[in-house]
C-alpha cells in the first residue's frame, strides 16, 4: 500500500516510517523545504530503510502545495502528523500555530476531497484538547467535553473538530488520534522528560553542571513509548472508523519527578546532582493531571503496549549520548 506521512521530519513520523516500510508499504514524507532537512531522520531511519523513502515538498500554509502533494501517487492513507506541538511555544506564537495546525489541516482535508476522496486520513490531535479534567473525574474518556487552555490544544480541537465533520458532511474516511504523553528516542529537548534526558547526558559528559533545571514535577500522566504510538497509528490506518476518535495512552501514571528520580537513579547520578526550578520550563497554564482511557482504541485493535517505561528512558538516554559530543 502507499502512504503520505506529513510531519515525517518530526518525532513519531520517523518511527512510522521504519514500521510502514518494514511492513513492505511504498512510503512517501511531506517535507516543507528541499534544504537537506530530511536527512536528519537517519539518526532514526536506517539507511536500508532511508533509501525506499520518498519525499515530497510542499508547505501545509499553501493548499496548492498540498494539491501537488496528494497527485504524487494514488495513496491509500495519510498519516497527518505534521504540526506545531510544543505547547509553551504556542504561547508565543499562536497565531503562527494557529496556521500551521488548523489552517494547515484544512488545507491537507480538502486537497484529499479534491484528489483522492477514496484516501484514508489519521489526523493527529492531541489530549491537550480535554484541558485540565480535575482527577476526581476519573480517566478521560472520548466523551469527555473539549476545553482546550492554551493555544496550542485550540488549535488542535479546531482541526479535530473540522475533520471529524469532513467525514460526517461529506462521506471522507477520516478519523482522529488523541494521543496522550509520549516519549522516547528522537523526542526534543523542549520537552519534559527528554528536557531531563538530554541535561543527565550533558552533565554524565561533563558539559553541565550537576544541576537539572524542571519544570512542574507534580504533574502526572500516562506516558508511552513512541514506537508503540507508531505501532497504534499503523493498526488504526486499518480500523478506525470515519469520523470517529480515539484515545491512545499507556497504562501506568508516573509524576514528572517519579520519572526524574527513575532516571537519576539508572545513570548513577542518584545524590550527585540537585534540581531548580526553572520559570522557563512552567507553562502559564498547567494541565496537573491527564489520565486515559483507551479502551474504545483497545477494544477495536487489540493493542497492547509493548515497550516498558525503563526501556524508553534507557534508549532515549542512549540517543543522547549519540547526538551529544
Amino acid at each position: 500500500m502507499r502512504y503520505l506521512i506529513t510531519g515525517i521530519t518530526g518525532f513519531v513520523g520517523p518511527h512510522l516510517a521504519n514500521l510502514l516500510i518494514e511492513q513492505g508499504h511504498e512510503v512517501w514524507g511531506f517535507v516543507r523545504a528541499a534544504n537537506g532537512r530530511e536527512d536528519d531522520i537517519r539518526d532514526i531511519v536506517p539507511d536500508h530503510n532511508f533509501q525506499k523513502l520518498n519525499f515530497v515538498y510542499g508547505d501545509f500554509f499553501d493548499y496548492d502545495s498540498c494539491v501537488t502533494a496528494m497527485k504524487t501517487a494514488k495513496f491509500d492513507g495519510v498519516y497527518h502528523l505534521g504540526a506545531q506541538s510544543h505547547p509553551p511555544t504556542s504561547f508565543a506564537d499562536p497565531r503562527g500555530t494557529f496556521l500551521a495546525n488548523a489552517t494547515g489541516t484544512v488545507n491537507l482535508a480538502e486537497a484529499i476531497r479534491a484528489v483522492s476522496p477514496q484516501t484514508r486520513m489519521l489526523f493527529c490531535s492531541t489530549s491537550e484538547v480535554y484541558g485540565a479534567p480535575l482527577e476526581s473525574e476519573g480517566p478521560i474518556n472520548e466523551n469527555f467535553p473539549i476545553r482546550p487552555v492554551n493555544p496550542y490544544a485550540v488549535s488542535k480541537a479546531a482541526a479535530d473538530l473540522y475533520v471529524r465533520e469532513r467525514a460526517a458532511s461529506v462521506k471522507l474516511a477520516f478519523f482522529v488520534t488523541r494521543a496522550f504523553s509520549h516519549t522516547g528516542p528522537r523526542r526534543g529537548r523542549r520537552f519534559s522528560i527528554a528536557s531531563d534526558v538530554y541535561q543527565v547526558v550533558r552533565i554524565l559528559k561533563g558539559f553541565q553542571e550537576p544541576v537539572i533545571k524542571v519544570g512542574t514535577l507534580s504533574s502526572k500522566r500516562v506516558v508511552m513509548d513512541v514506537r508503540d504510538i507508531a505501532r497504534a497509528y499503523d493498526l488504526l490506518m486499518h480500523k478506525g472508523v470515519p469520523g470517529e476518535a480515539y484515545n491512545i495512552g499507556g497504562d501506568e501514571v508516573f509524576t514528572m519527578g517519579e520519572l526524574l528520580d527513575q532516571l537519576i537513579e539508572m545513570t548513577g547520578l542518584k545524590g550527585r546532582v540537585t534540581q531548580e526550578v526553572d520559570p522557563k520550563l512552567v507553562r502559564p497554564i498547567d494541565i496537573p493531571v491527564q489520565i486515559c482511557d483507551s479502551r474504545r482504541f483497545r477494544a477495536l485493535t487489540g493493542f497492547k503496549p509493548q515497550i516498558p517505561i525503563r526501556q524508553t528512558l534507557a534508549d532515549l538516554v542512549e540517543y543522547y549520548q549519540r547526538k551529544i559530543v
